[in-house]
């Protein structure tokens, strides 16, 4: 099983987790057999947080509580409060997690507390440009690895820019290998185009593969 954590922080942006949090958690497209997910909200404490579309969050866990290991996945969503010192405790989380074989997935401002700490300096990565991560990171090295493309996925480390919502989330999938392929591809279709067409592909999927 798959243990999924989300953190969530202060005026974190919604709408970056919508896509892939509600796969899978609803599991509505998964494939027959496909591995379990938990997914768990994971926060500095358990007090509430607000999101930057007001809504309130009260995380199931605390940093503590995440574990390291190869069946772990950190969902990090952009917000306006990653320059503050306290969220260096996540990070350090993360940077674990990739020497274990988890999987690391960072958008928008995330991915400036990953340059922050180095983890972006020796692979393939995105975010809102390279200007972006140099103004916003002074110590940033990773040029050279910088892909301008809406998200990138590097083995276990997976980034995207503020408008990669969809393919960060579709790169998760298929990392996780919960979707058939053909599956992912029709759902991708849709959501990318909104042509009808590609919503019944989809619905065929399910009903082929399951």
């Amino acid at each position: 099983m798959f243990t999924v954590y989300v953190y969530v922080l202060d005026t974190l942006a919604d709408w970056e987790l919508g896509y892939v949090t509600a796969e899978l958690c609803s599991g509505r497209f998964f494939r027959k057999g496909a591995p379990e997910v938990s997914v768990k909200t994971v926060a500095i404490s358990k007090g509430p947080i607000l999101t930057m579309g007001g809504l309130t969050i009260v995380p199931d866990c605390t940093i503590d509580d995440v574990v390291v290991n190869e069946k772990s996945v950190l969902l990090l969503p952009g917000a306006n409060t990653w320059n503050h010192p306290k969220h260096g405790a996540i990070i350090e989380k993360a940077s674990e997690l990739l020497s274990a074989g988890g999987m690391v997935c960072a958008i928008c401002g995330a991915t400036v507390a990953l340059a922050n700490a180095g983890l972006l300096d020796q692979r393939p990565h995105t975010s809102n440009g390279t200007g972006y991560l140099e103004m916003a990171s002074p110590i940033y090295k990773g040029q050279k690895f910088f892909v301008a493309a809406p998200s990138v996925a590097d083995h276990n480390l997976i980034t995207a820019s503020s408008t990669g919502a969809l393919l960060w989330a579709k790169q998760i999938i298929e990392r996780l290998n919960v979707f058939q392929c053909n599956t992912l591809e029709a759902w991708y279709a849709y959501f990318s185009t909104g042509e009808v067409p590609h919503f019944f592909t989809l619905m065929q999927t399910l009903s082929e593969n399951n």
